[in-house]
């Protein structure tokens, strides 16, 4: 066993909660963001991000996450606000960016699909890279990416059930339908020179779809570079030197820490074993791991997003090394009546709101002390 294959691979984790007032109204998270180390803001006015550091054990990483939310949940006690763990709000109509150059560019290349993005919430998830491994790592996430069913927490958007994921489906075939390629799951790669390729042709692609907006090439050049133009769920990240997967939802942190976990043991098992392509089926052993090919996964990730972890996706992902019954995602538990109205939304919103104040106490009794 190299030095490489002996320790610990670190990995982080990055999620979106609306915030909420008392009454389950979407509020900006004002002084919330001041509260812990990785509490950032997000483009749009009422989601606060929580990150954690790279961390090299399961242990470290759901302490500083749990530490983190508990330190968001204390001051937004103080402040009369809330953090709710859900993919969408459930019924909002508009809602407001922060002003910036950046999402200015996005909302001009990508036309009225771009308000999509604004009901979303997800999480994200980054493991290191291993050397000479980051394309099996990445190969390997975009086989396991039909697991974002469970974790999906948000059927509905403006009030109608949109799918299992609502989220997903807003990002990849509503949101960024008008430019080709940029939300959607990519296809498997041979090498690290094909992923610098792919980039460049997406990038030049937005580049000349901003220009012909009406945005000076300068201003797109300052504010975006390949890697950050892109949107796909599964990329290389040079900046961080990560694998990073973004298709998971916003959801309890408990049930991200798990799913951390879970893709954490899989980059590790592939550290020393064999990875190939072949079949529709796919599987994890303890001689090789088999990725289905790559119209296959399609058809696994598009189930995952319309139905949630339907028989098929369960007993792939069974396959794919994932304990399904140790999940329970929260979308396919929402029966209310359509269209849920505004008031209805507020008060689901507080409903998961008190459910991710639970999770944090239960899962690390001091966090809330």
């Amino acid at each position: 066993m190299s030095v490489h294959e002996s320790e610990p691979i670190r990995r982080s984790v990055e999620v979106e909660y609306w915030v909420v007032d008392e009454a389950g109204r979407l509020v900006k998270p004002g002084a919330l963001v001041d509260a812990t180390p990785g509490a950032e803001r997000e483009f749009v006015e009422p989601l606060l991000e929580v990150k954690t550091t790279p961390c090299e054990t399961a242990t470290e990483l759901h302490e500083e996450l749990l530490d983190r939310l508990g330190d968001v949940l204390r001051r937004a006690d103080d402040l009369g606000k809330r953090l709710v763990p859900l993919s969408t709000p459930v019924n909002a109509d508009e809602i407001s960016e922060l002003p910036s150059d950046r999402t200015r560019i996005q909302n001009r290349v990508v036309g009225d699909d771009f308000e999509y993005v604004r009901h979303c919430a997800g999480t994200h998830i980054h493991v290191e890279q291993q050397p000479g491994r980051a394309i099996d790592q990445l190969n390997a996430l975009i086989a396991v990416d039909p697991a974002l069913a469970l974790v999906s927490s948000s059927p509905y958007f403006r009030g109608r059930r949109l799918a299992d994921s609502a989220r997903s489906k807003l990002y990849r075939w509503m949101a960024y339908d008008s430019v080709p390629h940029q939300g959607w799951l990519w296809s498997y790669l041979e090498d690290a020179e094909e992923w610098d390729r792919r980039l460049e042709r997406r990038y030049d692609d937005f580049v000349t779809a901003a220009i012909d907006a009406g945005i000076d090439r300068r201003t797109v050049a300052a504010n975006f570079d390949p890697e950050s133009a892109i949107w796909t769920p599964v990329q290389l990240r040079d900046e961080f030197g990560t694998v990073e997967w973004r298709s998971p939802d916003a959801a309890l942190p408990s049930r991200v820490l798990r799913l951390a976990d879970d893709v954490a043991s899989l980059m590790d098992h592939l550290r020393g074993t064999k990875v190939r392509i072949g079949g529709a089926t796919g599987g994890v052993t303890d001689e090789e791991i088999v990725l289905p090919e790559f119209d296959a996964v399609l058809d696994y990730a598009n189930d995952a997003i319309r139905d949630g972890v339907s028989a098929d996706v369960a007993a792939y992902l069974d396959r794919m090394g994932f304990d399904v019954d140790a999940y329970d995602p929260v979308s396919p538990t929402f029966d209310r009546a359509e269209p849920v109205t505004e008031g209805e939304a507020r008060e689901i919103r507080l409903e998961h709101a008190d459910r991710l104040q639970d999770d944090v106490r239960q899962a690390a009794p001091v966090a809330l002390d």
